[in-house]
């Protein structure tokens, strides 16, 4: 899996609902605000350490789930079929039922 604010979110996204919500809370001020320790702590009137501690624990949290069911890399390997399908379907002569596919697969990219 790989790392950094991208993957941090999606793990916010995929999984969020499952932290408490003061760990959901710090996690995504810092990951998608971009808020620092210090701002958060001013905001939600707790220490720098106990916004830390939210965010490692909700880190932890986040990547044990994601280890257990695989969702998001699932998500990933089925968004990059449905990519090389339609590239592999628009490399082919144009009918009308390979318009139709390669619209249906947009409308599931699209769904994702």
């Amino acid at each position: 899996m790989e790392d950094g604010r991208f993957m941090q979110s999606m793990l916010l996204d995929f999984y969020g609902d499952l932290l408490t919500d003061k760990q959901r809370e710090c996690f995504s001020l810092y990951y998608n605000e971009d808020l620092s320790l210090s701002e958060i702590a001013e905001q939600r009137g707790i220490s720098r350490q106990g916004v830390w501690d939210n965010i490692r624990h909700a880190e932890a949290a986040l990547r044990e789930i994601e280890e257990k069911t695989g969702l998001i890399a699932r998500f990933e390997h089925t968004k990059a079929e449905l990519f090389a399908l339609k590239e592999r379907l628009s490399g082919l002569a144009e009918t009308p039922e390979i318009s139709s596919a390669v619209q249906k697969i947009d409308e599931l990219i699209a769904s994702l």
